[in-house]
């Protein structure tokens, strides 16, 4: 008896002694929407939303759930049309890659999404992360969908308002001849500003659970879970997680949930968070009843530990010396870039854009380089050399989103000229749209090199611009760009660099190095 006692007061001692990971939400504070996440032993993988942006679908690795590293992309473009290419007033902006499913089955990692700018859903698969993705196009649009595997056999669940489930065929190349394609159940209508889309379909012990979002009138985003016994069956409802959180009237909501090898159970959801995008939230999850119920019985939690050791640190944005000859998977471009126009090595130690394709302003820019921005406060700042600039070449750092600001140097026939402008769209008669520009600095150029910068506070969904011609002195620019979250273009506010022509091609700008603090 007295070794059975020891031998529990020993388990007992090493499960206190175990370490944790202490997690303050929100994760990384930076734009991580649409977040779905998988469990391969002891790692974790999560994938985003990142629509127009390429490469796409960010996959990233955890081991204690609370610091996530970027370690992969889905794919490096979704087509070479005019939409990816910014031809012809073409562009995938607020559409492009939505709400991927993530899944691990059969030795492969399986991710499956909708591009509405194709109104395709796409799949892709690889037998290890870091590893070349196969893909399949199915010639049919499901929305904010989710992946199941059951018994040889693939369902996909999706849509609005009225989920559905439809059936594939086993290597997920095409919807299955025959199968299963059908309402799986309705979300009340009343009362509802937003009902049930962005579902994540588990098979947990007896249950069949299905996690939507919904926004009743008068609240905020809200996760409901949807169960039922059998797959094609009666389905019932709860809710799960709601709440304000954060000191913001905003709801957390939509997202994967997960166990761990020691039987935790966890969810990544996310919450939005104006001008910085959708930020990722982790929570506890207790199973109450046979009920998945998330942070402190069905409240959104700040902070909390985790039941796993400590691991790594966050890599989804960075700095970047531009001493490497690859580009950093912080990095992505606006839309499909231009791989000639572009070069790490051409001036080594430095980031090279030349002008490859004529644009009208930066919407329709190629070659535009974007990195994630961090709240609650950060700023981005370039040196950037502009001495390659032809005339009618623009070039400099922007707080980019569909309402934005540049600072830069362009050239003019009179010679190189500082400038800086807020740019907003104007919507019309017929959802038509025009750009307004309101210039904020217009001087003849110091020097063919500067410094330029940008502060973000996104407490205030503010940004300021900066530069200075000595990287000492520096002069902030008094009239602040307010920044919005706009659905156009639907995601977080970057910082970009660029290098645009409007009137001849070939010029080129120089980016010694970019700082994000």
């Amino acid at each position: 008896m007295k070794k059975i006692l020891l031998l529990c007061m020993l388990a007992l001692a090493a499960a206190c002694a175990r370490p944790t990971t202490h997690c303050v939400n929100p994760l990384t504070y930076t734009d991580i929407p649409d977040n779905d996440v998988v469990r391969v032993g002891e790692d974790y993988y999560m994938v985003s939303t990142t629509m127009y942006y390429c490469p796409g679908a960010p996959v990233m690795h955890s081991r204690d759930l609370v610091h996530w590293r970027i370690v992969d992309y889905v794919y490096d473009f979704l087509e070479d049309d005019d939409v990816y290419n910014l031809r012809n007033g073409r562009n995938a902006y607020g559409k492009g890659q939505w709400a991927t499913s993530l899944r691990y089955e059969n030795g492969r990692f399986w991710a499956l999404f909708i591009a509405n700018d194709q109104r395709k859903t796409y799949v892709y698969s690889t037998p290890e992360i870091g590893q070349p993705w196969t893909r399949s196009v199915i010639d049919r649009p499901f929305h904010d969908a989710s992946l199941l595997f059951e018994d040889g056999r693939v369902y996909v669940v999706w849509g609005n308002g009225e989920i559905r489930i439809t059936e594939l065929e086993p290597d997920l190349t095409a919807v299955r001849a025959g199968g299963v394609d059908q309402v799986l159940f309705t979300s009340p209508r009343e009362g509802y500003n937003l009902r049930a889309e962005g579902a994540h379909i588990y098979h947990i012990g007896d249950w069949y659970y299905v996690l939507v979002i919904d926004w009743p009138s008068g609240g905020v985003r809200t996760e409901t879970c949807w169960r039922s016994r059998e797959l094609l069956g009666e389905y019932e409802p709860k809710t799960i997680l709601q709440g304000a959180f954060d000191g913001r009237g905003d709801g957390v909501a939509q997202g994967a949930i997960f166990d761990t090898p020691r039987g935790d159970w966890y969810a990544m959801m996310f919450q939005d968070h104006g001008g910085v995008g959708r930020i990722p939230t982790l929570q506890p999850v207790t199973w109450v009843d046979g009920w998945p119920i998330l942070g402190d019985n069905g409240v959104p939690v700040k902070e909390f530990d985790v039941n796993l050791a400590p691991d790594g640190e966050d890599y989804v944005w960075a700095s970047d010396e531009f001493d490497s000859d690859r580009l950093a998977l912080v990095w992505q471009w606006n839309h499909k870039p231009l791989d000639g126009c572009w070069s790490l090595t051409e001036r080594p130690g430095w980031l090279r854009l030349t002008t490859g394709q004529l644009a009208t302003g930066l919407p329709d820019a190629r070659n535009t380089l974007t990195q994630r921005t961090v709240g609650p406060q950060c700023t981005s700042a370039v040196l950037l050399d502009a001495s390659g600039l032809k005339p009618g070449d623009f070039a400099g750092l922007s707080a980019f989103q569909s309402n934005r600001a540049d600072i830069g140097l362009r050239r003019t026939d009179a010679g190189l000229e500082l400038y800086a402008l807020r740019e907003s769209p104007q919507w019309g008669p017929g959802r038509t749209r025009t750009r307004v520009q309101n210039e904020l600095l217009c001087v003849p150029a110091e020097a063919e090199t500067v410094q330029l910068g940008i502060r973000y506070d996104f407490d205030q969904d503010r940004a300021w611009l900066r530069y200075s011609w000595d990287g000492t002195d520096w002069t902030e620019l008094d009239e602040p760009l307010q920044m919005r979250f706009s659905l156009d273009y639907f995601t977080g506010y970057r910082s970009a660099l660029y290098c645009y022509a409007t009137r001849e091609l070939g010029g080129h700008a120089d980016f010694d190095w970019f700082h994000q603090e």
